[in-house]
């Protein structure tokens, strides 16, 4: 229950916003009220007679209306909403319908709870008008035996000419919505009444509980128990409710405040059809545990840069999260078109979230060429792992991933990322063996798969090993790693040569990189004859020279392995050998004088 739980906690932390329309954001909706769209809208006077009619357009916002336990959730058998309602229960055609809506507004209208929009709205319906004055303004049409043609055009009311200052569209008035929650609640305490496991309280149960809390589920229910033939609850309880008792407050609460949460943090949050929320209960701002965790982030090419960016970052954080203020992660799907499924859940304590938040994105980080050191985001890492090139519309090509696979794969890195569960090395490898493969991708795709691929490879290094290699030198005796460097030695020297003839062509250390992760040093000799044998001599001098000291400095490193471990296999971590050679070629001389400068500073103070 610690998922309802903490969603009354929010609705109860938000009621001033509950039933109040803001531009932009959908409303928090009030007990035994729902959300829907209107297609008519109705004005009446003080005294009950028709003024005017129009149809609403599909582009304005959806509209708040009283309902029941039991019209909430109604299908195909007749139930009435309070106010707002269907043609088929206004018009008096279906006298089944509309002895309904009426019966249920005359009891409202009459309590202590009434409203002074009820008496007008309910005299117009009795007086049997609302037909002919729709057709007159040529909003509906009527067959021949008087039947509308769309009874289902759901309608909205209008009350003019009140006393000053009261609210005259029924769908915005506050105060309207809080007379029928009073009089419903009345009338619940007649029902079944039981203890909350929600709340802990005595209270009337809730028979029925709202449906469509996320829009792309359709009206799939989180908790649901209509299923008297089968086995969902037999075997394990005579009657359904005592599966789960949970008052109709209570689940009115929890599933309002869950259906707001989704709209608020939007289709963002949504990935291969499941949906990721991630919040605070008294509704401070926090960064989601998908989402990114720096912000506005600037370029940092620096490792020790970074880190300071990131340590600013929490400690922003810190300042508006309290370190008691909790954090609830709940992800969602649904099987069916029916069942709506909880599929993952954590609670932590909001220090505890950043913290872990900041120390993912502290090690899963690589160099991303013009925007500095970063960490891929979830969504990236999965593409990437799993992914095929597509080609989109602009004609630049993505990684895309089926949708079943995404949301798993998203689950499982929400699960590492806040749970602190290690990297599967089955991802890390999938990474690798794609950025081992240029050939097959286009290079834009291949550049961002060798980031990511480092990236996880830094984080999966640091909790298997506690070895951060973003901050290892260029002489660090490790043999995958020298040989990444050699690659990327090999690699610039060929690609110096395409430059000076503005040739568009992939190098040979490019075509050989899968064959040379299994056979490095035998493809090393082959490409570095061919480099001999038709580049060197005509590329610049001082490239030229680049590449023999690079080549002299990896050479006598793996001087120190036997000739049987130089054809071995390499690991992963060559491809972050190849990377960080790579940025060393691209640094200009003016950024090494300056990185020199600074550190002399640095030992100074």
């Amino acid at each position: 229950m610690g998922l309802l739980q903490k969603a009354v906690e929010t609705f109860d932390c938000h009621t001033a916003l509950a039933g109040k329309l803001r531009e932009g954001h959908e409303p928090l909706v009030p007990v035994s009220h729902l959300l829907t769209r209107a297609q008519l809208e109705i004005t009446v006077n003080a005294a009950g007679e028709f003024v005017d009619a129009r149809a609403v357009d599909k582009k304005e916002e959806k509209i708040i209306i009283p309902v029941t336990e039991a019209s909430a959730g109604r299908t195909s058998a007749p139930c009435a909403h309070p106010l707002c309602d269907q043609l088929g229960y206004l018009a008096g055609q279906n006298a089944v319908k509309y002895g309904m809506y009426v019966e249920q507004l005359e009891e409202w209208a009459s309590s202590e709870d009434s409203h002074p929009l009820l008496t007008p709205i309910l005299t117009y319906v009795k007086n049997g008008t609302i037909l002919a004055d729709l057709t007159r303004y040529g909003l509906i049409t009527c067959d021949e035996n008087g039947l509308p043609s769309d009874e289902k055009l759901l309608v909205r009311w209008r009350v003019a000419g009140l006393k000053e200052g009261t609210e005259d569209a029924c769908w915005k008035n506050t105060a309207l919505f809080d007379a029928f929650a009073r009089w419903y609640e009345k009338k619940q305490q007649e029902g079944q009444e039981g203890f909350c496991m929600v709340t802990g309280e005595q209270a009337a149960l809730a028979e029925q509980h709202p449906k469509g809390i996320i829009p792309i589920n359709g009206n799939a229910k989180l908790i649901s128990a209509n299923d008297s033939s089968g086995y969902t609850y037999r075997g394990r309880f005579a009657e359904d409710w005592q599966a789960a008792t949970v008052s109709y407050r209570a689940s009115q609460k929890a599933h309002s405040a869950l259906r707001w949460l989704v709209a608020e943090q939007g289709t963002q949050v949504v990935f291969g059809g499941r949906t990721f929320l991630c919040w605070n209960p008294q509704g401070k701002k926090i960064c989601t545990a998908t989402g990114a965790f720096r912000k506005e982030p600037v370029v940092r090419i620096k490792p020790s840069d970074y880190r300071e960016d990131l340590k600013k970052t929490l400690s922003g954080y810190r300042s508006e999260l309290k370190e008691k203020d909790g954090v609830v992660i709940a992800v969602f799907d649904a099987a069916t078109t029916g069942r709506l499924a909880l599929t993952y859940y954590n609670e932590l304590m909001g220090s505890d979230f950043l913290q872990r938040l900041y120390e993912w994105d502290n090690h899963c980080c690589w160099e991303n060429g013009k925007y500095g050191i970063q960490s891929p985001s979830l969504f990236q890492i999965v593409n990437c792992a799993y992914g095929t090139q597509r080609e989109l519309k602009n004609g630049k090509a993505e990684m895309q991933t089926d949708d079943k696979l995404l949301r798993q794969q998203m689950q499982m890195l929400v699960a590492c990322r806040v749970d602190r569960a290690r990297i599967p090395s089955g991802l890390k490898k999938a990474l690798a063996d794609r950025a081992s493969s240029p050939v097959s991708y286009e290079y834009g795709v291949w550049r961002k798969l060798v980031y990511t691929a480092c990236a996880v490879q830094n984080k999966y290094m640091f909790d298997e090993k506690g070895e951060d290699v973003m901050s290892w030198e260029l002489d660090k005796r490790d043999r995958s790693f020298q040989f990444g460097r050699l690659l990327a030695a090999m690699e610039r020297a060929e690609a110096d040569y395409y430059q000076k003839t503005e040739e568009d062509r992939q190098t040979n250390a490019m075509k050989y990189m899968s064959m040379f992760r299994r056979q490095p040093w035998h493809i090393f000799e082959q490409v570095n004859r061919q480099l001999y044998r038709a580049y060197l001599d005509r590329i610049r001098p001082w490239q030229r020279d680049r590449y023999e000291k690079v080549k002299k400095e990896v050479v006598e490193i793996l001087r120190s392995y036997s000739e049987d471990e130089l054809n071995q296999p390499l690991e992963d971590v060559y491809l972050m050998g190849y990377e960080c050679q790579r940025s060393e070629f691209f640094k200009s001389k003016e950024k090494k004088e300056e990185e020199k400068k600074d550190e002399r500073t640095e030992e100074q103070d």
